[in-house]
């Protein structure tokens, strides 16, 4: 998280206002200073007046003249008989003093004591609240912090400028409901204003969510975080939350799942390429295998450690597969075709893809669809979808998509496809094509 500050000295200043000087008070008030009652409520006497010379103290300022502006601090507090005003008066310089020094807790107790003293003007309170509320969360008390912002906010603060802090403030303060509220609506003002929510924003409003246990949050938070900061991390992470860990998933549509992940991100683990190749062999689609393998070693995943030996041997097997597949594919064709199930066709069009001949492949993964007689139509139809994403043609693959509405988790890993899709319109067509599923049947 980063470190949230705001510009304290300037708002002090500001509120401060060094550069109008105050009323004097009439000679005759002045000599009677020992009724203070009697001076008028929002007059100084000459003497301190001249302590606090405004364009003196802006010097004193500009330069960091700590100890000259201690030293017209000590004067003024000598002088006897200070009318309330005047008690304020310096009570605002000695909160300048502080903030030049770096005296957080004078700072804090001066505000607090301007505040308090009646005389500070409506249209600079709020400065002042937002200026200690920033210091609080600086020295880590955020409770305090906390109060002051709604202050800040009940003056009429404008909270697009105090919201980051009360939301950090919030957060660290372990009340992540009340944050997850404020980010969910600094999140809603940023996509109104047709600009994208900061990365920290949303990363915050991540976990605030799953501190709450709010799994709709989290799923579009995760989901927000892909579109505007895709990242290997989100998608895996889109993918998690969006279908594995959906009610009702089937661990037997683990390989659409591993497919999605090739289709989406740049790199996977090794286990991964691993499984989705072994599957692509056992499923006779042994250049589809290659493919996978050849981007793990390819990404500096494989052919590396303890299983440098068992992934050469895999790669071995793999490209040997696909060499013959290359000369023999022609000839099933015929079978295909002739079979009573579509099967066969959505399997023969989809060695076609993996060669990269993606129209040829869509048409026979076409016919074995309409052919019927697949125990899983909708596995067909990911196939099909993710063909034609390979083929570069966007609209009809995210069509596809659409049309799958089998559970298990294959419409969902058919949903987070379309929205790759959607997103960046090359995602589905980047990586290399993965069957999504066992053979048809």
């Amino acid at each position: 998280m980063s470190h949230f500050r705001l510009a304290r000295l300037c708002l002090l200043l500001a509120a401060v206002g060094l550069n109008t000087a105050p009323a004097l008070m009439t000679s005759a008030h002045a000599q009677k200073a020992a009724t203070p009652a009697a001076a008028p409520a929002n007059n100084v006497r000459p003497e301190l007046a001249k302590i606090f010379d405004p364009a003196q103290v802006q010097q004193f300022v500009a330069a960091k003249n700590v100890a000259e502006l201690q030293n017209r601090i000590t004067q003024a507090e000598a002088l006897p008989n200070k009318t309330p005003y005047e008690t304020y008066y310096t009570t605002r310089m000695k909160m300048v003093h502080a903030s030049l020094a770096g005296n957080e807790a004078g700072v804090l107790a001066s505000a607090e004591e301007v505040l308090k003293s009646g005389f500070e003007p409506k249209e600079s309170q709020p400065k002042l609240m937002l200026a200690i509320a920033d210091i609080q969360y600086k020295t880590k008390n955020y409770a305090g912090a906390i109060e002051n912002l709604k202050r800040y906010e009940a003056a009429g603060g404008d909270m697009t400028t105090a919201r980051p802090l009360l939301v950090r403030a919030q957060y660290l303060n372990k009340d992540y409901a009340s944050a997850k509220t404020q980010l969910l609506q600094t999140v809603a003002d940023a996509e109104k204003a047709g600009k994208a929510p900061t990365q920290e924003d949303l990363k915050l409003l991540l976990s605030a969510a799953n501190e709450t246990k709010d799994t709709a949050a989290y799923e579009t938070t995760v989901q927000k975080l892909v579109a505007h900061y895709p990242s290997d991390d989100m998608w895996n992470e889109v993918i998690r939350v969006g279908v594995i860990k959906k009610p009702g998933f089937s661990q037997d549509n683990y390989m659409p799942v591993l497919r999605l992940q090739h289709a989406v991100t740049k790199t996977m683990r090794e286990e991964d390429y691993v499984d989705l190749a072994e599957s692509a062999l056992r499923d006779g689609f042994p250049t589809e295998a290659k493919t996978v393998l050849d981007a793990g070693y390819s990404a500096g995943v494989l052919g590396k450690g303890g299983n440098a030996k068992a992934h050469d041997a895999l790669r071995s097997r793999a490209n040997k597969g696909a060499a013959d597949d290359a000369k023999n594919i022609a000839a099933g064709e015929a079978s295909a075709t002739k079979s009573k199930s579509g099967a066969g066709l959505v399997n023969l069009g989809w060695a076609y893809v993996t060669m990269g001949q993606h129209d040829k492949g869509i048409g026979f993964i076409q016919q074995g669809i309409a052919k019927g007689g697949l125990k899983q139509p909708d596995e067909a139809k990911i196939r099909l979808a993710a063909a034609q994403a390979k083929a570069g043609r966007k609209d009809e693959a995210i069509k596809t998509f659409e049309s799958v509405k089998a559970g298990g988790g294959l419409s969902d890993v058919a949903r987070v496809w379309a929205m790759s899709l959607r997103q960046s319109g090359t995602a589905g067509a980047s990586a290399a094509p993965a069957a999504t599923g066992a053979s048809a049947q």
